[in-house]
């Protein structure tokens, strides 16, 4: 595994267990130190755990209600706590974070590897979805950048594919 994906599960397993507990931040130095020593043997850049989970809890507020309008027929309570993570990992990287370290794309993608490994049947469309539409409305900056179909990279949907990703999403809560 890269060590950035690495990087982004171990976030994602942190700010997991910091929603699912109490979401107390006093706490969470000592989280994020725990899954660093159990899951990021060889990491070589644990800095960066830190600087997402950092860049999260700074902007939650903003990427919450980023989420809710991207995704209206989700009430942020609704989403599973594990889908609300990644989209907000996503989001935190794809508004706020470096673009010529991590392209738009690159953190698109990123987020919905996450959720087809640690999400449920339906979480990778539901983020594609939701990060797509967010990517289109802030201009698709990168967009000529981005790598050739095929070369491992997955394509923002439209908004038809956002009601399809709801949809399927739904189905899969139930």
């Amino acid at each position: 595994m890269a060590s950035r994906h690495l990087s982004r599960s171990i976030a994602l397993q942190t700010l997991y267990e910091w929603d699912f507990r109490d979401k107390n931040e006093e706490k969470l130095d000592a989280v994020i130190e725990k899954n660093l020593v159990e899951f990021g043997t060889g990491l070589d850049d644990a800095q960066f755990v830190r600087d997402l989970i950092k860049g999260v809890l700074a902007h939650r507020e903003a990427l919450d209600q980023i989420i809710e309008k991207a995704a209206p027929a989700w009430p942020l309570d609704q989403i599973a706590i594990v889908d609300r993570n990644i989209l907000r990992l996503g989001l935190c990287e794809l508004l706020f974070g470096d673009r010529s370290a991590v392209p738009p794309k690159v953190a698109i993608n990123e987020a919905i590897e996450l959720a087809k490994s640690f999400g449920g049947e339906a979480s990778g469309r539901f983020v594609n979805g939701v990060l797509g539409t967010v990517y289109r409305e802030i201009g698709e900056p990168g967009k000529d950048d981005a790598p050739h179909r095929g070369e491992g990279d997955h394509k923002p949907s439209d908004s038809a594919d956002t009601a399809e990703a709801d949809s399927a999403h739904d189905s899969a809560q139930s």
